[in-house]
Formats: C-alpha cells, structure tokens, sequence
C-alpha cells in the first residue's frame, strides 16, 4: 500500500473512530416464572414493597442500587401497581423499631431461603403493602472485546453484560412465596465509544422483562 493510500486508510478509520457509532444491538432474555397463590389484581389492591436485596459475594454495595433501578424501571412497565422503594420500606423499619428484627430475619434467611413470618408480617403492616418483594443478584459480569482492528487499531469493540435476577413476592398474610421468577440476561452491542453495558440497563431489561409476567 503506498503512503497516500495507507494515510488515506487511516483517516478513514479515525473518522469511523470518532463518530461514535454504535452498531446493532443484541439481546437475550431466559426468564421462567411461577405463579404460586397470586392471582391478578392481588398487586393492586395489596401493594409490593421491596426488601434489601440479596447479593453474590463482592458486589453487597450494588444492592441498594439494583433496588432502585429495578423499582424505577418496574412502575415504568407497571404503572398499575402500587410500588413502595426500599428507601421508604427501610424508613418506615426505622420508625416503628423493627431494625433488630429486619437484621434478624436476613440472617434467618441467609441459612434457611427463609423468612420469618412474624417479622414479615411485621415489617408489611409498617411499609402498608401485603406483599414483599425481594431480589436476589446471581450473577452480573461485563466486559469488552475488541471487534476490528487495522494497523493496528481497534475500530469497534463489543460491550457486554450478562445478569441472573431472581424475583420473589411474598405473602405477608400468610408468610408464603406467592411468585417467583427468574431472568438470565444476556446484552451486547458493538461500539467505537468508551461506553458499557451498565448495571442500570440490565436491570431495567429485567424489570421489563419479569414486570410483564406479574398478574
């Protein structure tokens, strides 16, 4: 290749590198549910509160924020429910003296999948929602691979995440599991910016997801 055209290459590669393009986009969702004692309207008329979520070891500090996201991403998709976030369900622990007893019950659950009825129906009565929802965080990892290059240069990488959320509503009436489900997330697209496949977004294509199976 001579200098002109080799200079003429990689012009053309800078200026496909600093468009910032973004290519096609790539999603795979696996989710399974069952329906336990919930039917439909059992939501509306109860209220979901959501619990401190569970984490894999090394990513406890994302639980309040997967919480969030997923709160906020679920009464986009399900405007009909009456959703309490767990900044309010921790708040109102608080003010009625139930920290102990929260502390308690997670322990309870971390060796039993368990948790405590009495404390449940405890922590429901102070949030004013029946049902309890609780998230479990299996799995979440990303990255990037590298997808072109040319002299020597990545033109375009794919960005990536895969997540495993579990989603449980409990009964407080009762202290049993009415749903449960599950959603194994794979996302990607193809990009020649400094971006990623954030938490936020697969957790808001989980609460999609999953949102949609609810009764």
């Amino acid at each position: 290749m001579s200098g002109i055209h080799r200079r003429g290459a990689l012009a053309a590669l800078s200026t496909i590198a600093f468009t910032g393009c973004t290519g096609i986009t790539q999603r795979y969702s696996n989710a399974e549910t069952r329906i336990n004692t919930l039917r439909k309207g059992d939501l509306e008329a109860g209220g979901l509160a959501f619990l401190t979520p569970s984490t894999v070891t090394g990513q406890e500090e994302d639980r309040q924020t997967l919480a969030l996201l997923f709160t906020e991403a679920l009464s986009r998709a399900r405007p009909d429910l009456p959703l309490v976030p767990l900044p309010v369900v921790l708040s109102a622990v608080n003010r009625a003296k139930l920290i102990d007893d929260y502390q308690q019950m997670y322990a309870n659950y971390r060796l039993t999948g368990v948790f405590d009825s009495d404390i449940l129906e405890r922590v429901a009565r102070a949030t004013g929602a029946r049902y309890l929802a609780q998230l479990k965080l299996a799995r979440f990892e990303q990255g990037a691979k590298g997808r072109f290059g040319m002299f020597g240069l990545n033109v375009t990488q794919t960005q990536f995440a895969s997540m495993r959320l579990f989603l449980q509503i409990w009964d407080s009436a009762d202290g049993s599991v009415a749903w449960e489900g599950i959603d194994e997330l794979s996302y990607s697209f193809e990009t020649t910016r400094e971006s990623e496949v954030t938490l936020r977004l697969a957790a808001q294509e989980a609460a999609k997801v999953l949102g949609a199976r609810l009764p």
